[in-house]
């Protein structure tokens, strides 16, 4: 099996960003613990990360993996550009958060990918990505 790990806006700044919500790892950092993870239950990982919502658009338009990891960022709460592409997908699409969306500010409890993704993990941090690993690793079994 093999999964894009898909990183939207402001993910790039890890390691500069808000360490309550976001933790201290880079994406750097933080994509070789998630392939780490991966590879301890025998998945493939490829990452990709953009600021550019239709360069996201367009990274899960061309998927050629079995299932895909998407933290959107900001764009979780108004793409309905994203939110399109993944209602047409042929694979599935896990919504993670590093942060708990849920007890921010009231702009991020809207969620208008929530209904067309198969699962959505936040909260944890980095445990947020290893959830959705989890989530492909027992979707086979």
């Amino acid at each position: 099996m093999k999964l894009l790990v898909l990183n939207g806006v402001n993910l790039n700044m890890l390691g500069k960003r808000d360490s309550t919500h976001y933790g201290t790892l880079t994406l750097a950092e933080l994509n070789k613990e998630i392939k780490n993870y991966a590879k301890s239950k025998g998945i493939k990982t490829v990452f990709r990360q953009s600021n550019c919502e239709g360069r996201l658009v367009y990274y899960l338009q061309k998927c050629k993996a079995d299932g895909v990891i998407l933290n959107a960022g900001a764009y979780t709460h108004y793409s309905y550009a994203l939110r399109d592409c993944i209602a047409d997908m042929s694979v599935d699409v896990v919504e993670v958060h590093l942060s708990d969306v849920y007890n921010r500010e009231e702009f991020r409890k809207t969620d208008v990918l929530h209904d067309v993704v198969k699962a959505v993990y936040y909260g944890e941090k980095k445990y947020s990505y290893f959830r959705a690993v989890d989530y492909f690793a027992t979707k086979g079994e």
